[in-house]
């Protein structure tokens, strides 16, 4: 018999996950909370009993007494972009355009001469980014800041002379913000592999089985690369972009097929369409003028006639839509363009939507993909920019009575890809000492954890699992988000252990 920190190791099949208690969904098919055997075989759960009530076999992750959760999801990540992060400039923590200048100025640039910062909140400083502020500490090293919602980048001269772009200000954003974003993120590709491998290490000890790729890049051929070169941590749904469409009709990929030469781990996603802006660039697309200038509505990144030929494609190919949509107007027209050509799929963030429209989601089958991490992080800016909106901010509980399908995710590198705290802010509504904002809109952990997952523990069902350390049933939030994870399998292969 095997136990945690004993003689399993990474990528052992188990066949007993011994003495845990299911804690997330499908428990409700057991008679009670005491502890239970997994068995496992061929990556399926196969029975689940009372603990000894029936023999092991092979090899066994005893739980003692431990939680087991269904693997968790992350339903929206751009996977190189995350994965980069970590070789970037923190900049989450700067209060002002002048400050931020003058800390990048300290920056060592990275092999390629370029200095790069993330995660910057410009709309929360009393100071506008100007090129004048960053030239004056920055000099001739191309210095590149992304905003933490990836719809706005700061340049240097440097920096807008090497890309050729021009902007008085010395910002870029939506379109011209991805094209540099694409062109950051586009390093050698054994880089960015290897990056990404680590990255997928890090979110299996979270718990993380699986992850929806929206990278702004043509995904097939790196996954194909990746899991050749090892990649084997996560099941991975990538989506592509209005670009590449014709490509991936042409390949013949459709939504739910698996990738060649992934072994099953690498399934196509959906098609997915920026119909917005965001809030913290102050473009997304909103009923209601943004504070500053009664003219300013946000952008429609898409027209209808545009959102309506590529759903129209999409759908007849069996491809998916997933549809960036944050402002109430995008909303709408992405339902309408829905409406319109048949296609299925997801609404991602929908953080401001009219009542009505909650309502038309059900109707139409569309699940809602949303980040709950984004409600804390940006309660300041929509109590300020959406003081004026009339429709709902950030709902999610709304989204359940309505008997639309949840999805939770990070959007990372925008937020934490670490599903526990995803899980947090969705069932506390808060990440500190501050109170609950909009508390109406908090889910049980029950629905959290059915939000995160892709299906329940029991037979039949795939053997990913995270077993914790604690019970979510009963944490407090501060504690689901240091949720301690004892271990991850995936279709009964440890691919983490503490």
């Amino acid at each position: 018999m095997t136990s945690a920190g004993d003689e399993l190791s990474i990528d052992d099949e188990v066949a007993t996950v011994r003495e845990v208690r299911v804690a997330g969904p499908g428990r409700e098919f057991l008679a009670d909370s005491e502890p239970v055997d997994i068995h496992i075989d061929a990556g399926q759960i196969i029975d689940i009993a009372p603990t000894g009530a029936l023999p092991v076999r092979g090899a066994v992750f005893s739980g003692d007494g431990a939680w087991a959760v269904p693997g968790l999801w992350d339903n929206h990540v751009h996977t190189t972009q995350w994965a980069l992060t970590a070789e970037r400039e923190q900049l989450g923590a700067m209060e002002s355009a002048a400050q931020t200048a003058r800390h990048m100025a300290s920056v060592a640039p990275l092999t390629d001469g370029r200095r790069i910062g993330t995660g910057f909140r410009d709309a929360l400083w009393a100071d506008a980014p100007s090129l004048e502020t960053l030239d004056a500490a920055t000099g001739d090293v191309p210095t590149y800041l992304i905003n933490a919602d990836v719809h706005s980048v700061w340049l240097n001269s440097a920096a807008l002379r090497r890309e050729s772009f021009a902007t008085p200000d010395g910002m870029l954003r939506e379109e011209d913000a991805f094209e540099i974003s694409r062109r950051l993120n586009a390093v050698d590709p054994a880089h960015g592999d290897r990056a990404v491998t680590l990255a997928g290490t890090r979110a299996a000890a979270r718990g993380v089985t699986g992850i929806v790729d929206f990278d702004m890049a043509w995904n097939a051929d790196a996954w194909e690369r990746r899991v050749a070169e090892g990649f084997s941590s996560q099941r991975v749904e990538f989506a592509v972009y209005l670009a590449d469409l014709g490509r991936a009709v042409a390949a013949g990929l459709r939504t739910g097929a698996p990738l060649a030469g992934s072994d099953g781990l690498v399934h196509m996603g959906s098609l997915k369409l920026i119909t917005d802006g965001s809030l913290g660039t102050r473009t997304a697309a909103c009923s209601q003028a943004y504070p500053h200038d009664s003219t300013d509505f946000g952008v429609m990144n898409l027209s209808q006639s545009e959102l309506i030929d590529a759903l129209t494609v999409a759908a007849g190919a069996g491809l998916d839509a997933a549809l960036h949509a944050i402002g109430d107007r995008a909303v709408a027209s992405a339902l309408d363009a829905a409406a319109a050509t048949g296609v299925s799929g997801t609404i991602e963030h929908v953080q401001l939507v009219r009542h009505i429209d909650i309502a038309r989601m059900a109707r139409l089958g569309f699940a809602a993909s949303v980040q709950s991490q984004h409600a804390l992080d940006d309660r300041d800016l929509a109590e300020g920019l959406w003081a004026a909106q009339t429709a709902m901010r950030y709902p999610m509980a709304s989204l359940l009575r309505a008997g639309v399908a949840l999805r939770l995710g990070s959007d990372a590198p925008v937020a934490p890809l670490d599903p526990w705290v995803t899980i947090a802010a969705a069932v506390s509504r808060t990440d500190g000492e501050r109170p609950r904002w909009d508390a109406q809109e908090q889910i049980s952990v029950d629905d959290a954890l059915t939000a995160s997952a892709r299906g329940a523990i029991r037979p039949g069902a795939v053997a990913d699992l995270a077993v914790c350390g604690a019970d979510p049933q009963t944490a407090s939030a501060s504690a689901l988000r240091q949720m301690p994870v004892l271990a991850t399998l995936l279709g009964g292969r440890v691919t983490h252990l503490a």
